[in-house]
């Protein structure tokens, strides 16, 4: 019999996880040729998130709580929900009930077919317009950065296979991103068309800037592309700035009175000097990810893992 582990980040989710949960148990009684387990990992939430997955893990010995000392974000949590994992088959989702846990079973046949990784795709987001907006944003880098296939679509809801969580779980350093791991493994992808819900209360944990930050984490983690493209800006606009000098020489042979010019001149020191710290700034991103790398930051820091058998105890 197969095991199927879910793993699910938990931030401000006190009144939606154990929805989530239920769903999971009632859809897995139709699937009774898997067994399953279900990893809560509790991201630092403020409000009482950790104790409800205290009461799930109690309730249910399918149950694994995992509480991180601090916020790590979604990428970490998953991770540390993958060490806990022991499935042959590991299925990712949200928390807060958008991501329908009754249709896991498409995943799971897209998996029987033989691929690696399945990502659900949905018909119609129910979240905020910039959101959507974001989520276009980050598939088209994604395809540049990252080399994802353009008819591809990547989100928090996904099957994959244990193989491909062993090689995700190879990745140490502080900054996961579990897309560009995912992208790195295999090849073998694919999506299968879901529901998505609207969401039930709250609102999502995303807010803008750690849109930038998550996007940031992806691009320089997993690709040196930002690198070659500030070398292409850079060697474009030397070529421009030397095709301007000839202009200048040439207008000052053939002109009696050439116009001074201080605006053009200033526009001129500024783009540059624009483009100049762009460049420093992408820079240095990449040492001071490397400098995080070589002093050891931690991924994520768990508090507690808790099981039935311990509240049992």
């Amino acid at each position: 019999m197969q095991k199927i582990s879910y793993v699910i980040p938990c931030y401000r989710s006190q009144h939606t996880v154990g929805g989530v949960v239920a769903e999971i148990a009632a859809t897995m009684q139709t699937l009774p040729q898997y067994d399953y387990e279900v990893i809560l990992v509790n991201d630092c939430s403020p409000d009482d998130t950790f104790g409800t997955i205290r009461s799930l893990v109690a309730a249910d010995s399918h149950v694994v709580g995992v509480d991180l000392a601090k916020n790590f974000g979604q990428h970490a949590a998953l991770m540390a929900g993958f060490h806990k994992c022991s499935g042959d088959i590991v299925v990712c989702l949200d928390d807060d009930g958008q991501t329908p846990a009754d249709e896991v079973g498409k995943l799971l046949a897209k998996i029987d077919e033989g691929y690696d990784v399945v990502y659900a795709s949905y018909d119609t987001k129910r979240q905020a317009g910039w959101r959507n907006l974001g989520s276009w944003v980050n598939s088209k880098m994604t395809e540049i950065m990252l080399g994802k296939p353009p008819e591809l679509v990547v989100n928090s809801y996904f099957a994959a296979r244990r193989f491909i969580v062993d090689e995700m779980l190879r990745y140490e350093h502080c900054y996961p991103y579990v897309i560009g791991l995912v992208l790195r493994s295999t090849k073998r992808i694919c999506n299968v068309p879901v529901h998505h819900r609207a969401r039930e209360e709250g609102r999502s944990g995303y807010t803008l800037s750690k849109l930038l930050n998550l996007w940031m984490n992806g691009f320089t983690s997993f690709s040196v592309k930002p690198l070659r493209i500030a070398t292409y800006i850079g060697t474009l606009f030397a070529m421009a700035g030397f095709l301007y000098f000839i202009y200048i020489i040439i207008d000052h042979f053939t002109r009696a009175a050439a116009p001074i010019g201080w605006a053009s001149t200033t526009a001129l020191l500024l783009l540059l000097g624009g483009m100049i710290l762009v460049v420093l700034g992408i820079m240095g991103e990449y040492v001071g990810r490397i400098y995080m790398c070589a002093n050891a930051a931690p991924q994520y820091v768990e508090r507690e893992v808790i099981r039935h058998e311990e509240n049992d105890a």
